[in-house]
């Protein structure tokens, strides 16, 4: 055993160690850091409580006069003070499942060319322009939406979709431009770079040696991708589409400008629908009666709790894949 010498350079260093260790001075600052953390970790709770307190008192008229009626009608009546949600529920989850069915697979095909297949003077310069695009304020891609895509969304798309797969309910009526479709494709612009931004950063956290211990034993490119990269990041992939989600759930301006504005049930995506960020958009500034404001109020408690839903279904199927990724390790 080799001997430290009492007035050499690792007993000093040593003795630092200790000192700082049973300081009192070091724990009190500790304990400070800690109880700061648990003061802010608590107002973020409190906000969130206060939100759900502060709808839910708003909303208490309507909810006092319709009760659970209120989600499964279907009317918005002002003169006569009869309304109801199940428009705005309907158009809320169409146009972010189109959303996510356009945005879902480009998102993933530019994380895995960012990540595994674009040259590196490539990589800097891509993942930049796709992250500005999470920067541009919703109503000026609204303003485009409405300028440039809506038209195209009339013709050709709709158009061709209409002379093509017209007897399929999804594909019936005229193509007025503005509707469940193209809220969905503005829907799918919006959530691109978040999604693809988190995926990226999920793929690149797979070590390096999982990608060379399958290209030691002769797996393609694709192969490694498709067996090694994805399942070691699916968490991370899991938790980008639904913060895509998210996003897409409580969109306003943009959907407003392109969505029509109706609020009607449709089976047909051409047909001009609402959401509900939409409709509190459009509605908030002429609302009078209690009940009016209640029911707006309510429409926002019912976006909140289906933002809750979907976040706790992300988390289940998060701790589902853990737990039987473990269990096959």
């Amino acid at each position: 055993m080799r001997l430290i010498n009492d007035n050499g350079p690792e007993a000093k260093s040593l003795m630092k160690a200790r000192s700082w260790r049973y300081n009192p001075s070091t724990h009190f600052a500790d304990k400070i850091f800690s109880n700061s953390t648990l003061i802010f970790a608590m107002i973020i709770v409190g906000i969130l409580l206060s939100l759900v307190i502060v709808l839910a008192i708003n909303a208490m008229p309507a909810i006092n006069k319709f009760g659970f009626s209120f989600i499964g009608n279907s009317s918005w009546d002002a003169v006569r003070s009869v309304f109801g949600a199940l428009p705005a529920i309907f158009g809320t989850l169409l146009s972010s499942a189109i959303g996510l069915l356009i945005a879902v697979p480009l998102s993933l095909g530019a994380a895995i060319f960012l990540v595994e297949l674009a040259p590196l003077w490539l990589r800097g310069p891509a993942s930049f322009v796709i992250e500005m695009l999470a920067a541009i304020p919703s109503v000026i891609i609204g303003l485009w939406g409405l300028f440039v895509l809506v038209p195209f969304v009339r013709k050709p798309i709709e158009s061709w979709f209409g002379s093509k797969l017209g007897f399929l309910p999804l594909f019936q009526g005229p193509p007025f431009g503005v509707g469940f479709l193209a809220a969905g494709i503005i829907l799918a612009i919006m959530v691109l770079p978040i999604i693809t931004a988190m995926s990226r950063d999920a793929m690149r956290a797979v070590p390096d040696q999982q990608r060379e211990a399958m290209l030691a034993l002769g797996s393609t490119r694709w192969e490694m991708i498709r067996q090694s990269v994805l399942p070691n990041c699916r968490s991370g992939l899991v938790g980008a589409v639904i913060l895509g989600l998210g996003r897409a759930l409580g969109e306003t301006m943009a959907v407003t400008m392109v969505i029509g504005n109706s609020y009607t049930i449709s089976s047909s995506l051409f047909s001009p629908g609402s959401t509900i960020a939409s409709k509190i958009a459009n509605e908030f500034s002429e609302a009078s009666s209690g009940v009016f404001v209640g029911s707006l109020m309510e429409l926002a408690l019912i976006l909140f709790g289906i933002t809750l839903v979907v976040n706790v279904i992300a988390r289940v199927l998060l701790w589902r894949m853990t737990a039987v990724k473990g269990t096959m390790e």
